[in-house]
């Protein structure tokens, strides 16, 4: 199978890992050329340059989990990581200093940016960080193109747009935003590859990821929303909201600041035009029933309830199959 998904960070790792795994359990293997060609679009709204790199935290996230690199207790950053660079960047003063890069996580910030100097693109740059972490995928950035999300804030120094990672790291998305452009998003370009990964898959997902600043902001790019809505597959979401709160992060902190509820049939309705199946936890079923009974064309998706908490790689691969199996029934009911 050609199997394609739309990822952010955290959640969206986790649950390909889980996906990567019951291919695997299922007998055609889980590598490129082993029987499934499993392509990932990453999000790079969250990209920021720090000391002078470029950080794609979502790309790398990806890559270090399913390459076997990631901290596994924060979800983020490498393991065995030690921050010395950090506290001399700090003894010198240098801000910001709340966003900590340890300092293997450095060496990756560093290849990519000399790269991007020497006039790589985005997606060959990822392509060549991966050849080491061989993450059994191919990922590809939304975009070449810059995209930086920026979130509209009125606090104690005023009206002001700051970037999206200061909103979350350093203030923990604790002062409401008032608003969340993803610049640049409107003239970027797909990288070469996103939409022929849609045109071409069997299979499209999307993992547990924030529906605003992760999904949403790929979406945004001109051409990806049609390309996911003309896709000849079936297009499977995993909600991100259990028991109408995000499992883990602020997505309910950006849910707020478009307008949306935190619950799983908000954010269903998000991807109206798009989904054929949604997976949601067994706490959010009665809602979702009951927001489709309310659809009297009975047009929106076919829905799935079913613990969609990842505790453990048992349980996210049984998420996968759940998605995998829906898929299939999708398929063939068409």
């Amino acid at each position: 199978m050609r199997i394609t998904a739309l990822a952010g960070g955290i959640g969206a790792a986790r649950f390909l890992r889980g996906l990567l795994a019951e291919l695997a359990a299922r007998g055609a293997g889980a590598d490129i050329g082993a029987g499934h060609e499993i392509t990932v679009i990453g999000n790079t709204g969250d990209d920021i340059t720090l000391f002078g790199l470029r950080v794609c935290p979502d790309l790398d996230t990806v890559m270090y989990t399913l390459g076997g690199g990631i901290h596994e207790e924060q979800g983020w950053g490498r393991d065995g990581e030690t921050f010395a660079v950090k506290a001399e960047l700090a003894a010198y003063g240098v801000e910001p200093q709340w966003f900590g890069l340890g300092d293997r996580d450095f060496a990756t910030h560093i290849v990519r940016s000399q790269m991007l100097d020497l006039g790589y693109p985005l997606s060959q740059v990822t392509q060549a960080l991966c050849a080491r972490w061989q993450p059994g995928v191919r990922l590809i950035p939304m975009s070449n193109d810059p995209v930086e999300t920026h979130v509209v804030v009125d606090d104690e120094q005023g009206r002001r747009a700051v970037h999206f990672q200061e909103w979350w790291v350093r203030m923990h998305a604790a002062t409401p935003a008032l608003s969340i452009v993803a610049i640049g998003a409107e003239d970027a370009k797909p990288a070469p590859g996103v939409l022929e990964a849609m045109a071409e898959a069997d299979i499209v997902l999307f993992p547990p990821s924030n529906p605003v600043v992760s999904i949403g902001t790929i979406l945004a790019v001109p051409g990806i929303r049609d390309a996911v809505a003309a896709t000849m597959a079936p297009v499977v979401g995993v909600s991100p909201i259990i028991g109408g709160a995000p499992v883990r992060g602020m997505a309910d902190a950006c849910l707020s600041a478009i307008g949306v509820e935190t619950s799983a049939a908000a954010v269903a309705e998000m991807y109206a035009g798009l989904l054929d199946g949604w997976l949601v936890d067994l706490s959010d079923a009665a809602d979702a029933a009951m927001t489709r009974a309310a659809d009297a064309a009975a047009t929106g998706p076919v829905v799935r309830a079913l613990p969609l908490l990842m505790s453990d790689l048992a349980a996210t691969r049984a998420i996968a199959a759940a998605a995998l199996d829906l898929a299939d029934e999708l398929r063939t009911d068409r």
